[in-house]
């Protein structure tokens, strides 16, 4: 029987290795490569999506902010005019206690004067009934 030597091994296995298993290898490479490349392309996509979520992102938040900001602006507008309105109407409803008041007194004074009069008008006509009735007594 022949001797199979280590070379005559090797050389069938480099032989089956070259007709069987490297082919397959290859295509396997290829699909990776394929798939790498694949990849790539989805990681551009996806690269590209962020990149235009982030940019609407900003101009979403840059419209918000500046809503905020008509907003703030109309908040301080209408506090200044509040501001002012109530100062308005402070001056005036001071002003018209202070009319108030003047009426109040003045009507007091006449009231006053009023029955002060009647007070004296009842006393004279007391001292003049006690006159009759003295004349009458005797």
């Amino acid at each position: 029987m022949a001797e199979i030597s280590k070379k005559d091994i090797s050389e069938v296995l480099k032989e089956f290795s070259e007709k069987n298993l490297d082919p397959k290898f290859t295509k396997i490479d290829q699909r990776f490569e394929q798939m790498d490349q694949r990849m790539d392309g989805l990681d551009k996509k996806v690269d590209q999506f962020k990149d235009e979520i982030i940019q609407r992102f900003h101009v979403i938040s840059e419209d918000v902010i500046s809503q905020v900001k008509l907003v703030a602006e109309g908040v301080i507008n209408l506090d200044e005019k509040f501001t002012r309105e109530m100062s308005i109407f402070r001056k005036e409803n001071e002003q018209a206690h202070e009319e108030i008041k003047a009426m109040i007194k003045f009507s007091y004074a006449e009231l006053d004067r009023r029955i002060s009069t009647l007070e004296i008008e009842v006393q004279e006509l007391k001292r003049r009934m006690d006159q009759i009735e003295r004349r009458s007594i005797s």
